[in-house]
């Protein structure tokens, strides 16, 4: 029996009844926690295939209903994905089609047809107060400032900054980010294996000031929709803080909610 077959167990033998004890987790969430370990340990990368369903049953010595029941609920997460025939799959930004996949503008009169991001700056920098609590850092602590814009159909639209911890982007550089056409979620994922699973987003409107004024080629006190986002790895770890100034005169934020 391996170390995974031993942990259900061990989880098994411990849910007796107690006035301390957690809420019953049933079985299939157990086999979900696993396996996100495993993502979580990087046993199994963005892109790869995991073992079947067959193989985890073994592995954890549980029904492959129940591994079945688990890898469902992490598909309709989006940690996995179904390839009918094929397997399933760890998710990976890298596959998916318009590489922003968090991207919420968009033109007023036509669809998101042609988009590109262009890097200004890339350095190191010792985080501020509020930038460090957002991440769950001291102040102070080290960290990376990425300063870029994005085009839509040949306009700059949206000037963004954001800031990185420095432990899990060791090694970043303005080449690395070049080298991947300032497509940033996936270089977080295939140079330093920090997958984005969700983000959370504040959205304000503002008059425009400072250095979006030039790169949005737009006049001081035109309106500006900021939106401040974290975004979150496994184990809802914050391991970036983005704010981007968006110039919504044709265009505007659109959010579908299911």
């Amino acid at each position: 029996m391996d170390a995974f077959a031993e942990t259900v167990l061990k989880t098994r033998r411990k849910m007796k009844p107690s006035t301390n004890a957690p809420a019953f987790q049933p079985l299939y969430r157990q086999i979900k926690t696993l396996i996100t370990q495993s993502l979580v340990s990087g046993e199994w990368r963005p892109g790869d295939l995991i073992p079947s369903e067959i193989e985890l049953a073994s592995r954890f010595s549980v029904s492959q209903g129940t591994v079945r029941k688990a890898i469902g609920e992490l598909a309709g997460e989006n940690l996995l994905v179904r390839q009918q025939g094929k397997g399933t799959f760890v998710a990976s930004h890298s596959e998916e089609r318009s590489l922003f996949p968090y991207l919420s503008i968009t033109p007023d009169r036509s669809g998101l047809e042609s988009l590109s991001a262009s890097l200004v700056e890339c350095r190191k920098l010792k985080l501020d107060a509020a930038s460090a609590k957002r991440l769950g850092l001291a102040t102070g602590a080290g960290g990376f400032l990425i300063v870029r814009t994005l085009s839509i159909s040949g306009e700059k639209v949206i000037y963004e900054e954001i800031r990185l911890p420095a432990t899990p982007f060791r090694g970043l550089s303005l080449e690395t980010i070049e080298r991947h056409h300032c497509m940033l979620y996936s270089m977080y994922e295939s140079e330093f294996d920090v997958r984005i699973l969700h983000v959370d987003e504040q959205i304000k409107a503002v008059a425009a000031t400072g250095a979006a004024l030039e790169h949005l080629n737009i006049k001081p006190g035109d309106p500006l929709l900021t939106i401040e986002r974290v975004a979150y790895t496994y184990a809802e770890k914050p391991v970036e803080l983005r704010r981007s100034m968006c110039n919504t005169r044709e265009h505007h934020y659109r959010n579908k909610i299911v």
